[in-house]
């Protein structure tokens, strides 16, 4: 279908404006379309109207779509103007191509040509409340979206504070078991000596560099070096020597746990210093004096000093409680060792070594005396444990021994008679011995064991037997015994060895290895040198037998030697020098 109108003036204007709108309603061009189409189609029709000539108005609907075109004189020689909108649908029926000419007319098509416009725009103002609501729904989410990157950060926030307390913590836990490791350490190696300067030695390497810059040991010689020290002090060290209380010294105070600030050193006033008195049951020994390895210390290094500084005093008093113990133990051992007697025809040599650490003092004994009959009674012993009282028992064995040798009795009687006096004595404690006896008259060694290491004899031709027949048991235990005499020849030149298991025993090999090499050594000596130097045989028999140096248990050898050069019985000897 096609319609075309001439366009002069407003009027014809108006009425293509309306029967475009009625065509493209009819065809069921959509309101939004149409009033697009209307808007442009008036805005060119004006403008056709301002240049004024003949304008020709053309509207063709075909396939579904809808063509308008506004075409010039070819005089003007301007191109046509064209617009399409698409048709939906046919028209249902055939649509007048005249618009009345009168006013009236024509205003009412005007406002019904306007309809489109209006539900436009009441569809526009539809969108606008949408747009409106969809906007306020947008702010709303907004809000929220705030609101959650809000608690986003702070949960972040908390988290990463959580985390930074937890490292704290983790540094803090990590920094004192690093502190209690290192004072169960140093701990360990201060009370693993008993040796009092030893333990003043290794003070500094424990604490630099690490906990300290510098460390003095003040320790007190005599009861009024606290009041007045041979050398110059810190006034803070003299202070923790009299009050017993740590002290720190400099320009500002430490804050320290348990320590009182003092005013700097003026023996070091630029270093700070840490005074802590070396504690005991009954007063400080002496007194620890520390600079920091940087600026100043941490509180809790600080208390981990004075702990430390705490069991360093208690290892020294211990250390000099023992060195005083065992210096007393030693000089009453060594007091109760016996001189050998001399007598013509038969060589003693004794040797006594104390433990190399431990102790040092047990009760390793030996003696020699004769009997009112004119015998020799030689005896070696070993009395259970260390210290002063391993000696007093020793000492108190040995006295006992002499008592009954007055008697008489052979070394089986005596070893009896001490294993009785023993029980009763000192039922916890116990011992082991060897007597023998040179016997004037008789070519013959009678000698007794209790529980002791068999003795070694050295023939005149060099050949070493162990002279182990049946012992007796332990002097001491809960057992009744009677403990047996045995006896063996003894020619000019042999030598007899009687020792503890101090020389022969070593915990990972035992004592039978030991007690051959003793015999080995023994039988390397010509009778001409034991003849000769009896002292010095025992000298080089000590030196194989204890070439390791450290020694835990006392040892004690005692060499009996016929001299060879005997033309008559050592009996004949022994009774010339009794």
């Amino acid at each position: 279908m096609k319609h075309t109108w001439p366009i002069s003036s407003f009027t014809d204007a108006a009425r293509a404006r309306i029967t475009t709108a009625r065509i493209a309603a009819a065809y069921g061009v959509p309101p939004l379309e149409r009033t697009r189409l209307s808007a442009a189609l008036s805005a060119r029709l004006r403008r056709c109207l301002t240049k004024s000539g003949a304008w020709q108005f053309t509207v063709t609907t075909d396939r579904g779509s809808l063509r308008v075109e506004v075409a010039a004189s070819p005089a003007y020689g301007e191109a046509p103007w064209v617009v399409t909108a698409p048709c939906p649908e046919p028209a249902p029926a055939a649509v007048g191509d005249a618009v009345a000419a009168d006013a009236a007319a024509l205003s009412e098509a005007l406002l019904g040509a306007d309809e489109d416009t209006a539900l436009v725009l009441e569809r526009l103002a539809e969108q606008e409340e949408l747009v409106a609501f969809h906007r306020d729904e947008l702010h709303q989410t907004n809000q929220g979206v705030l609101a959650l990157h809000a608690e986003l950060d702070a949960a972040g926030r908390a988290q990463r504070e959580a985390f930074a307390a937890e490292r704290e913590a983790r540094r803090e836990a990590e920094d004192a078991r690093r502190r209690l490791t290192f004072l169960a350490d140093a701990s360990a190696a201060l009370t693993a000596s008993l040796n009092h300067e030893e333990i003043v030695r290794r003070l500094p390497g424990l604490l630099v560099p690490e906990y300290a810059r510098t460390v003095d040991v003040w320790l007190f010689d005599a009861e009024d070096e606290r009041a007045a020290p041979s050398v110059p002090r810190p006034a803070a060290a003299v202070i923790a020597g009299r009050t017993g209380r740590p002290q720190y010294a400099a320009a500002h105070p430490g804050g320290l746990p348990g320590v009182e600030d003092q005013p700097p050193s003026a023996l070091h006033p630029g270093r700070p210093l840490l005074c802590v008195p070396l504690p005991t049951r009954r007063a400080p020994l002496g007194v620890l004096t520390l600079t920091p390895p940087g600026e100043r210390w941490n509180p809790d290094d600080a208390v981990m000093l004075v702990e430390l500084t705490r069991r360093a005093g208690g290892a020294l008093d211990n250390a000099r409680r023992f060195e005083h113990n065992r210096d007393i133990a030693e000089t009453l051992q060594r007091a109760l060792l016996t001189d050998l007697p001399a007598t013509p025809g038969l060589r003693l040599a004794a040797r006594y070594l104390p433990a190399t650490y431990g102790l040092n003092i047990g009760g390793d004994w030996y003696d020699a005396f004769r009997q009112p009959d004119g015998s020799l009674i030689t005896v070696i012993g070993d009395v259970t444990g260390h210290g002063l009282h391993a000696a007093v028992m020793m000492s108190q064995l040995r006295t006992a021994l002499r008592a009954y040798a007055v008697d008489g009795g052979s070394p089986g009687v005596l070893l009896t008679r001490l294993h009785t006096f023993l029980h009763h004595l000192q039922p916890d404690l116990y011992a082991t011995a060897v007597i023998a006896r040179f016997q004037p008259g008789e070519p013959v060694l009678t000698w007794a064991a209790a529980g002791h290491p068999p003795p070694v004899l050295r023939g005149p031709d060099g050949r070493v037997r162990t002279l182990d027949a049946k012992p007796g048991a332990m002097l001491g235990i809960p057992l009744h015994q009677e403990i047996s005499d045995h006896t063996v020849p003894l020619e000019p030149g042999s030598t007899l060895a009687l020792y503890t298991d101090g020389l022969v025993e070593r915990r990972a090999q035992g004592i039978d290895p030991g007690i051959d090499r003793l015999a080995a050594a023994l039988g390397a000596f010509r009778a001409e040198e034991l003849d000769a130097d009896l002292d010095g045989s025992a000298e080089r028999i000590l030196e194989p037998m204890l070439s390791d140096s450290e020694r835990d248990d006392d040892v004690c050898l005692l060499l009996c030697h016929i001299d060879s050069r005997v033309d008559r019985h050592i009996g004949g000897h022994l009774r010339a020098g009794s």
